[in-house]
C-alpha cells in the first residue's frame, strides 16, 4: 500500500509525520510527503483568537483529504477543532509522550518567582493558569514554530518560555528546560503529547484497518476520547482556556478537567475516577464532566471569555 501523506512544514509537524510514515514502513508501506503552510503558520503577527479558535492548523489538510489529494493528514491531537468535519475521521492515535507543561530558558539559575520576568506563551491556557501562580510574571506573544521561538529566546524578546514538554522532546531541546510545571497544576490540553491520524471517511477499510493497527496505540486512544468528548461539549477551540487529562493505570481511569478565565481569577476543575474503560464509556464520561463543569459555573466562565474574545 501507498500512502500519501499531509503535515504542516515545521520540522516537529514532519518528525511526527517520518514517524507514521515509518510504522508504516515497518509494515511494508511506502509513503510520500506533502506539506502544508496552515493560516496558523502564515499569521504568526496575530493571534490565535483573532485569526479563529477551530481548524487554524488544520483546515488546508482537511480540505485535501476531501478532495481525495492526500490520504492521511497528520496533526499534534491537541490542535484538532472538537467536533470532525463531515466526512472525516480520526483513526489513530499514538502512544502519548509525557504530557506535561515545561520552562525553557537560556538561564539555568532562573527563579521562576523573579518579579517582572518576561514569559513567551501564546496559548490562552497557559497565560491564564500563569495570571493565578505566578501574577509576578508578565507574559508576551510567542507565535511560530518551536525553532523560531527558541531563536526569540535568543534574541532577548523574552527570559523564558513555555511549551509542552514532548514537541521540546521530540526536537531535542531538553537541555533548555529550567522547569516542569505539575501537572495538576498546569492541566494539559485536550491531546497534548499524541499524534493523530485524520482520513476521509472514503478511504478504503482495508487502508483505515492497517493504520490503526500500526499506529493506533489503545489506552491513549481511550484517554483522548475521553477529552475530546469534554472538549466537545463545552464546544472550546484554541483559544478557550480549557484543559483536560485523561490517565489509564491498570484499566483505571483518571479524568481532570476544568476551565479558568483569561484573567486567572476563576478556576473551576472535576477530578473523576472510573474502574474499567470502554469507547462508549470515554464518550460518557467526557460529557459528564463537562456537563457538572458547566453547571457549577463553567457555562458563565465560558460566555465571559467568549464575550472578552470578541471584543478583541
Amino acid at each position: 500500500m501507498h500512502f500519501r501523506i499531509g503535515t504542516r512544514s515545521s520540522q516537529l509537524a514532519l518528525w511526527q509525520a517520518h514517524h507514521i510514515a515509518d510504522l508504516l514502513q515497518s509494515q511494508g508501506c511506502t509513503s510520500s510527503l506533502v506539506a502544508y503552510e496552515t493560516k496558523g503558520d502564515k499569521q504568526l503577527e496575530t493571534t490565535i483568537a483573532k485569526i479563529g479558535s477551530k481548524g487554524v492548523f488544520t483546515e488546508e489538510l482537511e480540505q485535501d483529504l476531501l478532495a481525495d489529494k492526500i490520504d492521511l493528514a497528520i496533526h499534534s491531537a491537541k490542535d484538532l477543532q472538537s467536533t470532525m468535519p463531515l466526512g472525516l475521521e480520526l483513526i489513530a492515535f499514538t502512544e502519548r509522550e509525557l504530557a506535561f507543561d515545561v520552562v525553557l530558558s537560556l538561564d539555568k539559575q532562573l527563579d521562576f518567582n523573579n518579579p517582572g520576568l518576561i514569559v513567551g506563551s501564546s496559548s490562552t491556557r497557559r497565560r491564564a493558569l500563569l495570571a493565578k501562580y505566578y501574577p509576578n510574571i508578565t507574559p508576551v506573544e510567542a507565535r511560530g514554530n518551536l525553532q523560531t521561538r527558541l531563536q526569540k529566546l535568543k534574541d532577548g524578546h523574552f527570559q523564558a518560555m513555555i511549551l509542552a514538554y514532548a514537541g521540546v522532546h521530540r526536537m531535542g531541546f531538553d537541555d533548555y528546560v529550567v522547569h516542569q510545571f505539575p501537572i495538576d497544576q498546569f492541566v494539559p490540553p485536550t491531546g497534548q503529547g499524541s499524534i493523530a491520524v485524520q482520513c476521509a471517511a472514503s478511504l478504503s477499510p482495508a487502508h483505515k484497518q492497517l493504520v490503526r493497527a500500526t499506529c493506533n496505540h489503545s489506552d491513549t486512544e481511550l484517554c483522548l476520547l475521553t477529552e475530546r468528548a469534554y472538549l466537545a461539549r463545552l464546544d472550546g477551540g484554541c483559544s478557550i482556556p480549557v484543559f483536560a487529562h485523561a490517565t489509564l493505570q491498570e484499566d483505571a481511569l483518571r479524568f481532570h478537567a476544568g476551565i479558568i478565565s483569561l484573567d486567572g481569577q476563576d478556576y473551576l476543575d472535576q477530578v473523576y475516577q472510573h474502574s474499567g474503560l470502554t469507547t462508549d464509556l470515554a464518550n460518557e464520561i467526557g460529557t459528564k464532566v463537562a456537563e457538572s463543569v458547566l453547571s457549577l459555573g463553567g457555562g458563565v466562565i465560558l460566555q465571559t471569555i467568549r464575550q472578552t474574545l470578541a471584543r478583541t
